[in-house]
């Protein structure tokens, strides 16, 4: 009777088995912790796979903001609006809301490395496109290669917390994710301060082509090399599990995941609250040019390397707020004092812009930077624990596409604002939105699901339905 329980069969005739989990009538049974700890093994190849992923994220996160920190290059070259320069940022945020569901859909069926390899060609595609966009009338063209690079971005979000926790250790997860964030916001660091120099500001529209043709190019050059080399070294899964969780995870299926996400309350708490963060991030890094110019005319460079401050010291942020969750699994406070510090700076940026002295500006800079990029992965790692046994790429896609849409509603709404009242209100309006999302942070509850899996507590998992082809 248990036997023919667990038979079942593949599309190709192959007898499904689920070993080494004792079942009976209305459950299964995680098997005992001296049993799973005899077949985790972390795999050092797992320092290759992050490595490659980061430098795939690098190379489009550079292009998110490449062509924004150079608005008024831009807009002269192409003669374009300010509006049709922020949708060369926007256009990341907008295609990935209606992209993000089939993405999941992809990585979840055909997984991680189809995933990767997909986002990489898609990249360097988009990339090597620009490269043919230099002429002055060509913007129509700069901008398709731009939105096949933010297309494949779909690809890169929402893979760190499942990257982490298919290849890393329990105690190695968290510092993996934020790795993981890490290369992303080191490419847009880049695209803040290597574009200011590389293509200055001139009347000469020969040599703006001939330098943006210098910043393509070399872009292309390296999203080729990345993709050959994520083609040939990325590999799907280690050949054994590294924690206990993955070791105890069962095939999931789609829409039911939806389902479990839509009816957790904590987590659709998060899914809002990041969406806010993250959106107010974006809409800062969008107009930093915009609204800096006002006080700092004539200093591209300057405010190119204010927003590569913002991002580096949010780099240094992801590292130690994951080396912390790591430490003291305690992913709800730390969430919400970072959060919480994020609102504060956001304040304080507010107040210190307008008095147009840069020494103070950069400091906060720095510390609204550390916050709100750091946040990121802690947002990722929070709603993997809130969502645990839910695939990690589904919970943080719709992370995801919750900080694009409020990225674009954000810019859109702040660049309206800015143009009828100035700076300071738009930058009063994103902070009361920080005030609203440290309110929704605080009301999540700390029900941390994977770490109870991580330490290999017996649990009872809901029955399967193996029905027989």
């Amino acid at each position: 009777m248990e036997s023919s329980a667990l038979e079942s069969s593949k599309s190709d005739g192959t007898p499904l088995q689920i070993p080494a989990i004792a079942t009976s009538p209305a459950s299964l049974t995680v098997p005992t912790e001296e049993d799973i700890d005899k077949d985790v093994q972390v795999s050092p190849y797992r320092f290759v796979i992050l490595l490659l992923f980061s430098l795939y994220s690098l190379s489009n996160g550079f292009q998110w903001i490449e062509l924004s920190i150079i608005r008024d290059v831009v807009k002269s070259h192409y003669s374009v609006s300010d509006q049709s320069v922020n949708w060369t940022a926007l256009i990341y945020c907008a295609s990935y809301i209606p992209l993000i569901l089939p993405a999941s859909w992809i990585m979840e069926k055909k997984g991680l490395r189809c995933s990767v390899v997909l986002g990489a060609a898609g990249t360097m595609l988009g990339s090597w496109i620009k490269v043919f966009a230099t002429p002055r009338d060509l913007f129509w063209l700069l901008m398709i290669g731009q939105t096949i690079v933010a297309c494949s971005q779909i690809f890169i979000l929402s893979v760190p917390p499942r990257l982490a926790t298919v290849w890393f250790g329990s105690q190695e997860v968290s510092r993996a994710c934020a790795a993981g964030v890490f290369g992303n916001q080191l490419g847009i660091a880049l695209g803040f301060q290597v574009p200011t120099l590389l293509v200055p500001m001139s009347e000469d529209h020969n040599l703006v082509a001939k330098n943006l043709q210098i910043l393509f190019g070399v872009v292309a050059g390296v999203t080729s090399v990345v993709f050959i080399a994520i083609l040939l070294a990325f590999r799907e899964k280690p050949s054994r599990p590294p924690n206990k969780g993955q070791l105890m995870e069962l095939p999931s299926d789609y829409r039911n995941t939806m389902r479990q996400l839509a009816t957790n309350s904590s987590y659709l708490l998060l899914l809002i609250s990041y969406g806010i963060n993250t959106g107010t991030f974006y809409a800062v890094s969008t107009l930093l040019s915009q609204v800096s110019s006002k006080y700092y005319p004539d200093e591209g460079s300057r405010i190119g390397f204010l927003g590569f401050m913002l991002v580096v010291a949010g780099m240094l942020g992801s590292v130690v707020c994951g080396i912390m969750l790591d430490k003291t699994k305690k992913f709800k406070e730390i969430t919400l004092i970072v959060y919480t510090m994020s609102m504060i700076c956001m304040f304080a940026y507010t107040f210190v812009l307008p008095l147009g002295h840069v020494w103070p500006l950069f400091y906060i800079a720095l510390a609204l930077g550390f916050f709100m990029t750091g946040y990121l992965p802690l947002g990722f790692e929070f709603a993997s624990e809130l969502t645990y046994p839910e695939h990690e790429n589904t919970s943080a896609g719709l992370l995801n596409a919750a900080a694009q849409l409020f990225g674009v509603l954000f810019t859109s709404a702040a660049t309206e604002l800015l143009g009828r009242f100035g700076d300071c209100p738009a930058n009063l309006a994103l902070s009361g939105a920080m005030v609203i999302g440290t309110i929704m942070t605080a009301f999540c509850k700390s029900d941390l699901r994977r770490q109870r899996a991580f330490a290999g507590e017996s649990q009872t998992l809901p029955s399967v339905s193996l029905a027989r082809t």
